[in-house]
């Protein structure tokens, strides 16, 4: 899959999505995206309805999505966070 986000846009959503989300059992959710960070928070996770995006090593992602519909709907969501 060619990658459609830039690695800063996936980092300030993240931040974002830490800062301004309302504190989960694991990580912070906003806007329905949930993210969160592994143990040594070298990788970060991003999980929403029907889409899961793993983001680490070399600035690299990977979406796992149940549909087309629900990957746009999630990069738009990632994309306007990333604004905020």
């Amino acid at each position: 899959m060619k990658n459609e986000l830039e690695h800063t846009l996936i980092l300030k959503a993240f931040d974002v999505i830490c800062r301004q989300g309302k504190k989960q059992t694991q990580g912070y959710e906003l806007d329905g995206i949930t993210a969160y960070t592994d143990f040594d928070g070298y990788t970060l996770y991003f999980e929403a309805r029907g889409v899961f995006m793993r983001f680490g090593f070399h600035n690299t992602y990977h979406l796992d999505y149940n549909s087309d519909r629900e990957k746009k709907e999630f990069l738009k969501k990632i994309t306007a966070l990333s604004k905020c």
